[in-house]
């Protein structure tokens, strides 16, 4: 590495021991828990403060938020917490970084600088810029969006705590980045130390999410406490390698299975590709040091790609829905009859009309509710008229005319509008990314140089499959955990085991075609499977399945959050020797 522990160092006391640097996080999305924060600053020593409070649909927020007001486009719910936080955060020499800035950092800069004087402190604060590409959009050839971000890196963050920065707020930085930033300006990396910044990357994907890497959403949750489950720390070594940790005493747990479960949570394949680095996940290595400490060692990284991806969000018109209570007998007739007089009661179709039926009813039942079944139908127009009072109404108008037993989940109201994802890229180059520090100069940030080719990732070596024997007939997650999410309109499904005997199996038995199988919602789509076998894990991408993106809510799960543990469910022939 380019330089050795403290060899950065402005000389302020803000480092863990051994020269570590120890981030912390308090936000996994816009909406996470407030208090966080100040959990995060009294319950244990840290050295910076992260909070992630960007995604896609959170684009689209702030987006409309703008629309209404200038001024506005930032998370409001970080200004909040500073309010809360920022003098304790001082007075233990916690940097904070975040992407709260959203498409408006200057302006939440602008409100920091004021609220920190309001509060008697004083306070550096730093922005990183160059993000937002809206009034560039037509010219890039991404048409008339509402919102155009381009996904920086983390070297106008490092730029801004090299000039002093005590805050660092930020647009649309990818996830990592806020991780990346304070550790190569702590540890003095150059844009070449591939390994290093993998290494960061992968601690920064892990811990962004905030208590997905302690036990939230995860899939053997009853192995632990997690009610209340505390925030993640990286503590971030000089090689790039790290501890994934949590304050002694707070809920929740953190095990080479939840570091696992981040790892594979909105992936693709072995090559995890960003701004400041390709990370080769299929490198990593994990093990657990002590309870709740697991360590993260061994990531190479590659050059970055040349282009960068640019998030865009447009308004896409006006939705609606209504979902029909289905109980008793001849539910599949009910739902027909429905469906039927609807469609007939609207003088204009919508532009889209979308039908789900929940069998969720059970045979014999000993309650209403599991007697019931229901029929969601989904509007989409361009209309807000067509698809709201005129839908609603038509909808209502049912009541005493349709199937035996109607009623409704509740009145549909007034329509909404939706948002479309879609995914750019430009060059690299093409960027000007600023960081503005805090004596208000402005330091131009060069892209990563030394782009080359890269070479293909060799194909695992598949071990030789199990032998299976007597085998049991029950669901996958007797053996195997998934996590799932979204990307766009496309899913990721990472599954894993947890022992070399079980990956024999899962690797030569979940193929694709099983896969689609188990799923029957994938089996008109593109479906590609990745092989990690360092983390036991296999990786699915399904092409397609969120339609347009989450803003679209075009299906029952819209972020795919909840695939994974269907799959889970699902019954299989799994080997006693696993059970």
């Amino acid at each position: 590495m380019a330089n050795q522990p403290g060899s950065n160092d402005t000389g302020s006391n803000r480092f863990g021991p051994d020269g570590t640097l120890r981030i912390a996080n308090a936000s996994g999305f816009y909406g996470d828990r407030f208090s966080a924060f100040r959990e995060m600053l009294v319950d244990g020593p840290i050295d910076v403060l992260t909070g992630d409070y960007l995604a896609e649909l959170t684009m689209l927020i702030l987006g409309r938020d703008r629309l209404k007001d200038a001024r506005r486009g930032y998370a409001k719910t970080f200004l909040r917490q500073l309010e809360d936080g920022l003098g304790l955060a001082m007075e233990r020499g916690v940097q904070i970084i975040s992407n709260a800035g959203g498409l408006n950092p200057a302006g939440l800069a602008a409100d920091i600088t004021e609220l920190a004087a309001g509060l008697g402190l004083d306070v550096n604060v730093a922005q990183v810029s160059g993000d937002d590409l809206l009034s560039r959009a037509g010219e890039l050839g991404f048409g008339a969006p509402l919102t155009a971000n381009a996904y920086l890196g983390g070297w106008g963050i490092a730029e801004c705590l090299r000039a002093g920065a005590d805050i660092v707020v930020t647009g649309r930085v990818t996830d990592a980045s806020l991780v990346v930033g304070p550790a190569a300006a702590r540890f003095g990396w150059t844009h070449t130390d591939y390994d290093a910044l993998a290494g960061a990357v992968a601690a920064g994907h892990v811990i962004e999410c905030g208590a997905q890497a302690t036990g939230g959403n995860y899939s053997w949750f009853t192995r632990h406490d997690v009610r209340r489950p505390g925030f993640p720390i990286a503590e971030l070594r000089p090689d790039g390698s790290s501890v994934i940790t949590k304050h002694p005493g707070t809920g929740g747990a953190v095990t080479v299975g939840t570091v696992t479960a981040q790892l594979l949570y909105e992936i693709a394949g072995a090559r995890y590709p960003g701004p400041d680095v390709t990370a080769r996940f299929d490198t990593i290595e994990l093990s657990e040091l002590d309870t709740d400490r697991v360590q993260i060692r061994g990531a190479r990284g590659e050059p970055p790609p040349p282009d960068v991806k640019v998030c865009l969000n447009e308004l896409g018109g006006y939705r609606n829905e209504v979902s029909f209570v289905l109980t008793g007998l001849d539910i599949e007739e009910k739902a027909a009859l429905a469906r039927a007089q609807l469609t007939a009661a609207l003088d204009a179709a919508p532009a889209e009309m979308r039908w789900q039926l929940a069998r969720t009813e059970h045979a014999d039942p000993d309650t209403e509710q599991a007697a019931s079944a229901v029929l969601r139908c989904t509007v989409y127009d361009a209309d807000a008229d067509l698809v709201g009072r005129t839908f609603s109404g038509a909808a209502v108008e049912l009541a005493l005319a349709s199937y035996p037993g109607f009623h409704l989940t509740a009145p549909p109201g007034s329509a909404s509008p939706y948002g479309v994802y879609t995914e750019g890229h430009i060059p690299a180059a093409e960027l000007a990314q600023v960081a503005v520090c805090p004596d208000g100069s402005r330091v131009d940030i060069a892209p990563p140089g030394g782009v080359r080719p890269l070479e293909p990732v060799p194909e695992p070596v598949l071990p030789a499959a199990l032998t299976a024997g007597a085998t049991r007939r029950v669901p996958l997650g007797a053996v195997a955990a998934a996590r799932s999410g979204d990307k766009g309109g496309n899913a990721n499904v990472g599954v894993w085991v947890e022992t070399e005997e079980a990956w024999r199996w899962l690797v030569h038995t979940l193929t694709t075609a099983e896969f689609q199988r188990l799923l029957p919602e994938t089996a008109e789509l593109a479906v590609t499977r990745h092989l990690l076998p360092n983390l036991y894990a296999v990786n699915f991408v399904v092409a397609g399945l969120l339609g347009r993106g989450v803003a679209e809510q075009a299906r029952f799960d819209p972020q795919a959050k909840a695939v994974g543990e269907w799959l889970r469910a699902r019954l299989v022939d799994i080997p006693e020797v696993l059970l």
